[in-house]
């Protein structure tokens, strides 16, 4: 996927659920399309959704600074600095979704972004196109929410499964704990979703906690 698929599609997670907003009302033309592909197997790559099931008023930053040779370049841009370098309109959905520009005006335009919901919709959206597309987790998910403090990662699990993820790691998921992350994954998990990590051992005698990778 080039870059600017990968920016669409991103927006398009973060937007799908507007398109019942009054500025959006009859605006058929599909948001995301991917090129046709042959016998070419696709990913579908989640990350860093920290337990935000339901959608939220988002907005990026203004500041993101980057020194020496990455001053002034991405992922270092923000504002009009990233519409210009992306061709982004001033105004559109992607450049809400994707800027801090306007905020306060484009959020009342477009209404709240993400949520597992809007998220399953595009998930739908590339399966359709590219049948057999798995879906896999960078990890951040069991964690940032009320929700997913109360059930210690059991409601994120259970979401995970029926936005139908196969393959994920972890990160802010040991805040809750070894023991906590080994029950999900070994009475939760097992059937649906493979849990992989590569740099994760046992501090006796260094044996691998998990597989460092899968075959699908």
């Amino acid at each position: 996927m080039h870059r600017r698929e990968f920016l669409q599609a991103l927006a398009l997670a973060s937007i799908s659920g507007s398109l019942a907003a009054p500025a959006l009302a009859g605006n058929t033309s599909p948001l995301y399309r991917l090129p046709e592909r042959q016998r070419v197997a696709s990913l579908i790559h989640l990350t860093d959704c920290h337990a935000q099931l339901l959608p939220v008023h988002h907005r990026e930053p203004g500041i993101n600074i980057g020194v020496g040779a990455a001053a002034h370049r991405p992922p270092h841009l923000t504002g009009e600095a990233l519409l210009r370098h992306y061709g982004l309109r001033r105004g559109s959905r992607l450049a809400h979704a994707f800027s801090c520009v306007d905020f306060e005006v484009l959020a009342r335009r477009y209404g709240k972004m993400g949520g597992f919901a809007h998220l399953a919709t595009l998930v739908k959206l590339i399966q359709s196109q590219r049948p057999g597309a798995i879906l896999v987790d960078g990890g951040d998910s069991w964690q940032g929410s009320a929700t997913a403090l109360w059930t210690r990662g059991a409601d994120m699990v259970a979401a995970s499964k029926l936005l139908g993820v196969k393959v994920m790691t972890g990160h802010w998921e040991f805040t809750l704990g070894a023991e906590r992350v080994m029950e999900l994954i070994r009475h939760d998990m097992p059937g649906s979703i493979d849990f992989i990590a590569h740099n994760v051992f046992t501090r006796d005698f260094g044996d691998r906690v998990f597989p460092p990778f899968i075959i699908k």
